[in-house]
């Protein structure tokens, strides 16, 4: 038995090396001559990794207090040291691909339209009317991602940014039923922030990439619900609309590094716009989501959410790199997202 117990905590030494080695954190440039005044600065502004140095710019940099051109360069010289950068083969890229994880629906058929779940590593945009299961499934992935899934996830914590004050712990409590796992154990790996600025919104991010980095390997999903709203009330008409785009293009650059960097799944909700030049072409359908091309390219996944009869809702793949277009119909049950009965 004792041996058996060994192994498992042998097995977490293995895991928590692998968490280890996917990041480097920024305290490791003191070998190479940075002072741990600049590295601090570096922190304060959410850069908490060696890949984080690599993945910010040097005018970015140069605009953190305290920190000169000279220095800048210094920092940027000293991770170049530590990261290989430049290229790789696709085989050798393929492997570290196999870090990518997946957090289940709640459904295996919206799972299989998927390929798995919420990819890791990766933006997924769900977008959609109202009443269409967008906040549901948010509230489902909560749950969902705390328990150990398939090709040996082990489940962890969530972060859960909400813009529209549409956050119901109660309804986590109905969905912990339905998985018959305890309720104050699913609240508390839940972390919950209320965004009220598009600003604020932003500084929040820096937040998470403090947290990420604090706790390495323990936080697996970061959703925003939803990701345009406070844009929409922030920036109004044409005359903001470059300035608007221009910060939805570095809110969602971040959350790409940062879902790349820690090895998190990033879900945001999205939501529909009527579109007046539709009529002129025929669609079937005259709505769009917002964000314009910024937000389309920016997202991995993209999925159109629609309500069905009763209950039902489809969703539909609109944009992968790797999953063809098709459709998958689920429920909104007391339990959270589920699998619909015919």
């Amino acid at each position: 038995m004792k041996a058996s117990q060994d192994q498992v905590v042998e097995d977490d030494c293995a895991l928590n090396d692998d968490e280890e080695s996917f990041f480097q954190d920024i305290d490791l440039l003191q070998k190479h001559g940075i002072n741990m005044a600049d590295i601090k600065k570096m922190k304060s502004v959410g850069i908490c990794t060696v890949k984080g140095i690599q993945m910010t710019t040097r005018k970015a940099l140069c605009n953190i207090k305290g920190l000169s051109e000279a220095k800048v360069e210094k920092i940027k010289e000293a991770a170049g040291k530590m990261l290989t950068v430049g290229f790789q083969t696709a085989f050798e890229y393929s492997a570290k691909r196999k870090q990518v994880f997946h957090i289940t629906t709640g459904s295996q058929e919206f799972d299989k339209l998927l390929g798995g779940g919420i990819e890791s590593m990766a933006i997924t945009e769900a977008f959609g009317e109202f009443r269409t299961g967008k906040t549901q499934l948010s509230h489902t992935l909560c749950v969902t991602a705390q328990l150990p899934g398939e090709e040996g996830y082990s489940g962890g914590k969530i972060i859960f940014i909400d813009t529209e004050h549409t956050f119901r712990p109660d309804r986590l409590r109905d969905i912990a039923d339905r998985f018959n796992v305890d309720h104050d154990a699913v609240l508390d790996n839940v972390l919950y922030a209320r965004a009220y600025t598009s600003e604020h919104q932003m500084e929040l991010l820096d937040f998470v990439a403090a947290k990420f980095h604090e706790e390495g390997g323990v936080f697996k999903l970061l959703i925003v619900d939803s990701i345009m709203a406070l844009f929409r009330v922030d920036f109004s008409g044409r005359g903001e609309l470059a300035e608007r785009q221009q910060k939805l293009a570095q809110m969602l650059s971040r959350l790409q590094k940062i879902s790349e960097e820690y090895n998190v799944a990033v879900f945001v909700t999205n939501q529909m716009t009527a579109d007046p030049g539709a009529g002129m072409t025929f669609q079937a359908d005259p709505k769009k989501p917002i964000g314009g091309h910024i937000l389309a390219h920016a997202s991995t996944t993209r999925l159109s959410l629609r309500k069905g009869r009763g209950e039902m809702r489809i969703a539909k793949i609109f944009d992968s790199p790797d999953m063809p277009e098709n459709e998958a119909t689920f429920a909104i049950t007391a339990g959270g997202v589920a699998d619909a009965k015919e």
